[in-house]
């Protein structure tokens, strides 16, 4: 069998949110877990831009903060592969040309981070605002083209991968998405899909009682079909690899997760989610067949590169230095399953065995456990 080049990489939040854990310990047990890559965050990059004089408003601060992550990456060979949320940036209605500016200069302040990071590409995900954004196709067309010439001035250029939220307010589903790519029609404007979104709009109902859209499997199944037909996997920047639980009960205003003005797909994404193959978690999304559909050579797109794992659960909120030691365990053990269910080449080394030493194929590393900086 060929080799396939896909590499595991886990976005930092995914190791425990910035507010109760710091970039080191994350990156530390990402590391010692034996994971390649990291896709930044842009909140854990605030926060440590936080504890400088000034704040995280000052875009010198954000540039110090950068410098300090590479510099924690680098002693760690872990390899920055993306960094967003850019949010926010298609349909702008600003009120004044100024607020306009603002966006394009903080955008100029991220093409500074992401050199200095060492990656090429910034995430757009669709917005999930409702005020001062339009779903008129030739204003986010207009806004984003402007986006794209401007990363493509850049030494080495830009690339921007946007990616459909289930629970967006306009560009919810992978084909709305896919629109605005080729609408923008630039080189460096590309796709990011995730698994969890592309199952989520298209085959899951967080408020159904049995957690799915009415006539799901026939409706998704047509909607894979369609996703290999129409999709150029040469605007395939990257994957997220992402699951979800099946909630107990629909998520109405009697659910725990229910918040007040925010769409129940928000409000399951931001507790529930998964790593791909944790069915003992509750994971019940397709999302193996969306990664065959993105992946397969055969019967797919033939997609091979970064795969990122991108959790939000309540989980990432709790305290204790064994959170990113778990969420790396977990990363690493979900990408095992996941290579065993694609038929990808295995890993060399079973991570989960090596209490003392690990040695991971993929990583291409050997960290003693417990390693600090």
């Amino acid at each position: 069998m060929p080799k396939i080049s896909y590499r595991p990489a886990l976005a930092s939040h995914s190791l425990g949110r910035a507010c109760v854990h710091g970039l080191p310990e994350k990156f530390t047990a990402a590391a010692n877990a034996g994971l390649p890559g990291i896709e930044i965050f842009f909140e854990d990059l605030l926060y440590l831009a936080d504890t400088f004089p000034g704040g995280s408003s000052l875009p010198r601060n954000q540039i110090l903060a950068a410098r300090q992550i590479r510099s924690l990456s680098d002693s760690l060979s872990l390899t920055i592969m993306a960094l967003g949320p850019f949010s926010d940036c298609e349909g702008l209605l600003s009120p004044t040309a100024r607020a306009r500016a603002a966006k394009l200069q903080k955008l100029r302040t991220w093409f500074e981070i992401a050199r200095i990071l060492g990656t090429d590409i910034i995430q757009i995900p669709s917005t999930f605002q409702t005020e001062g954004m339009t779903a008129d196709m030739d204003v986010i067309v207009q806004d984003l083209r402007e986006i794209a010439a401007l990363g493509a001035r850049e030494t080495p250029p830009i690339r921007f991968a946007y990616e459909n939220l289930c629970f967006a307010t306009f560009n919810d589903t992978w084909d709305k998405a896919w629109s605005v790519v080729k609408n923008v029609d630039r080189e460096n404007f590309g796709l990011c899909l995730d698994t969890f979104n592309i199952a989520g709009s298209g085959w899951a109902d967080p408020a159904a009682r049995d957690g799915k859209r009415e006539n799901a499997d026939r409706l998704f199944k047509e909607s894979l079909r369609r996703f290999v037909a129409e999709v150029d996997v040469r605007k395939v920047f990257y994957v997220q690899a992402v699951d979800a639980e099946r909630l107990e009960s629909p998520l109405d205003e009697t659910h725990p997760f229910f918040v007040e003005g925010q769409r129940p797909r928000m409000s399951w994404s931001r507790n529930a989610r998964l790593f791909v193959c944790e069915q003992e978690r509750g994971g019940y999304l397709p999302v193996v067949d969306v990664l065959k559909a993105i992946c397969d050579s055969d019967r797919g797109l033939g997609y091979s590169g970064w795969i990122s794992m991108e959790y939000f659960n309540r989980s990432l909120f709790e305290q204790g230095a064994q959170v990113p030691e778990e969420h790396a365990r977990r990363a690493v053990q979900s990408w095992q399953r996941l290579v065993k269910i694609m038929g990808w080449e295995e890993m060399e080394e079973d991570l989960s065995k090596k209490p003392t030493t690990m040695v991971n194929k993929v990583g291409g590393k050997k960290l003693e456990a417990g390693a600090r900086l």
